[in-house]
């Protein structure tokens, strides 16, 4: 399929550089690797844009997951530390509160 050149904004061919929209995109084209410069309508760039802005969302979502398993990883090994530590120990409700006596002066 050949690539047109009209332009439906103002319905005729494309004006490029005399356009407000035609801009360079620069990027990594990520089938092959390599970076990528050129100039091209805002237009005709929007599916690639909104393909990559999804890529993006995924990869942030799996960091974010990663991370909240770390975190959940990390409270329950707190939970089994503290757990631990606190056998053997009296339970607080058969502590019994130390009269204090008040400092006096002199």
């Amino acid at each position: 399929m050949k690539k047109g050149n009209y332009c439906p904004l103002i319905r005729k061919n494309c004006i490029e550089n005399k356009c407000a929209w035609y801009c360079q995109a620069r990027g990594v084209n990520p089938n092959t690797g390599l970076e990528v410069a050129e100039w091209q309508c805002a237009v005709n760039l929007l599916p690639i844009l909104l393909i990559e802005n999804s890529h993006q969302q995924r990869q942030t979502s799996a960091s974010v997951q990663s991370f909240r398993n770390e975190s959940v990883e990390r409270s329950d090994l707190l939970n089994t530390i503290l757990l631990q530590a606190s056998q053997g120990y009296p339970r607080r409700d058969s502590i019994q509160p130390v009269d204090l006596k008040e400092l006096s002066p002199g």
